[in-house]
């Protein structure tokens, strides 16, 4: 293997595809490169525990309010059933996306960018993978700060910097071991999560709640929008953890479960803090959390947990740039990966790059929908996508990826305000006006795999 090139790193499988699963156990471990035979050892529960964790997040907590108020600080409040109902209706749609945009993984070997080479060709894929890495890059970032600031909260004696140093620690250290990191959270982290969860969840119920039906249901979509994003936002790296599952069945249903119980009690505890003890102030939630009876300590251990945020974070940006140079050890990428978000974490105003964050997600979902519909329903029916590096490009894939853009941008164009002002400006010019029942998610993901239903019929018809 010694003498294998970058070019041809990843035709070296058997298998049509030019990776080689290979079955494996509880000691089995992801190879340095990939060149390496990929190790499917992760079980129905080892993906439940790490999905179950990525669905938890303290930004999740805050992120209620803009379920409770879709509109903005100062507009009218969702009622209490219908901010329950978009949290969960839009959860469920979200995790199905994420679910399905790894099973190409499961039954390939291939990590998520790679998979993009079936879907685009191999250079045309580097243009998808760069946007993966710089947004990972700046989550990455998101999650150090964010992990460092509740830590402190916690325990104030050690300064911020010292929290942002030993949280980068520990996430260069999961990154070594990823399938043993994600066996250590099924076991362990996940049942704790689940006790503070359900704690935290009983405690904010002995509060008064108000009437389930007093509020109002507009922006009930916008609402049911922002929890959709959250939960699709790891569709870009769903195949990195899921081409190590057993099956497509156990990836399929461990993401799913997993996700979608944790990110809904998340909301929802959220959503009642909000509505109880934070009188609709999200600032005030953390407060509220370690004030209740050990709360401290339940506080605690879920601002441990986001390090498994981090973790996949700069795992997977790592696992990106290996499309790029298959034969670059992971390892040795990870690790300086992290000591470079660790020193953005230091000296970064990361709060000022949200918006764009944002706004780089936002360009995943209408891809995730034409991988999903030209991998299950195109191209890639049969292990028909060449993942090779020498992969021709598809240049008529882009169609619908940038359709399902537009889309996106015209009903939700975030909050930069040159760039929402230029899009509200398109909109005004073709007589455009997005209604208030518009998800930007949903009709974005449903024009892109219309257009590719499409393409794929069209193509049909052309060959006979």
């Amino acid at each position: 293997m010694a003498s294998t090139t970058d070019s041809d790193a990843v035709s070296a499988g058997s298998g049509p595809d030019g990776f080689v699963t290979v079955p494996g156990d509880r000691h089995s471990e992801v190879g340095r490169t990939l060149a390496e035979p990929v190790p499917q050892s992760l079980g129905l529960l080892d993906q439940f525990g790490l999905w179950g964790n990525l669905g938890v997040s303290l930004l999740g907590f805050t992120g209620a309010i803009f379920v409770l108020q879709p509109e903005g600080t100062g507009t009218p409040e969702l009622s209490l059933l219908a901010a329950l109902t978009a949290i969960v209706v839009g959860t469920l749609l979200g995790t199905v996306v994420l679910a399905l945009s790894g099973i190409p993984g499961t039954r390939t070997g291939a990590p998520a960018m790679v998979l993009l080479r079936g879907l685009f060709g191999a250079r045309v894929s580097y243009l998808p993978t760069a946007l993966n890495v710089l947004q990972l890059f700046g989550w990455s970032i998101f999650e150090l700060v964010t992990i460092a600031t509740a830590a402190q909260t916690v325990a104030p004696g050690v300064p911020k910097w010292g929290y942002v140093l030993i949280a980068g620690a520990l996430t260069a250290l999961l990154t070594i071991r990823p399938l043993g990191a994600i066996r250590v959270l099924r076991r362990y982290a996940t049942a704790a999560v689940l006790v503070v969860m359900t704690y935290l969840f009983v405690q904010l119920l002995r509060h008064p709640l108000p009437s389930l039906t007093h509020g109002t249901w507009s922006g009930f979509w916008v609402a049911t929008d922002t929890v959709v994003a959250v939960a699709i936002s790891f569709a870009p790296l769903a195949a990195d953890y899921m081409r190590h599952a057993r099956s497509s069945r156990s990836a399929f249903a461990g993401a799913v479960a997993g996700y979608s119980v944790t990110q809904v009690l998340c909301y929802v505890i959220g959503l009642l803090a909000l509505v109880t003890v934070a009188h609709g102030n999200s600032s005030d939630i953390f407060g509220a959390f370690i004030a209740l009876p050990v709360g401290a300590l339940g506080f605690a251990i879920l601002a441990a947990r986001e390090l498994d945020q981090s973790f996949a974070d700069v795992y997977s940006t790592a696992i990106s740039l290996q499309n790029l140079r298959p034969l670059w050890d992971r390892r040795v990428l990870a690790g300086l990966i992290s000591g470079l978000v660790t020193a953005g974490a230091l000296w970064l105003n990361i709060a000022d790059y949200e918006n764009f964050l944002t706004l780089l997600g936002s360009v995943f979902v209408p891809m995730s929908a034409v991988l999903i519909f030209d991998y299950f329903f195109g191209a890639g029916r049969g292990g028909g996508w060449d993942l090779s590096s020498s992969a021709r490009p598809r240049w008529a894939m882009l169609a619908p990826w940038a359709v399902g853009f537009v889309v996106y941008q015209l009903i939700n164009p975030g909050y930069i305000s040159w760039w929402a002002s230029a899009w509200s400006s398109a909109g005004s010019a073709i007589g455009f006006t997005p209604a208030s029942w518009m998800s930007a998610s949903i009709l974005s993901f449903c024009a892109s795999g219309v257009m590719t239903l499409l393409g794929t019929v069209t193509g049909r018809l052309l060959r006979r």
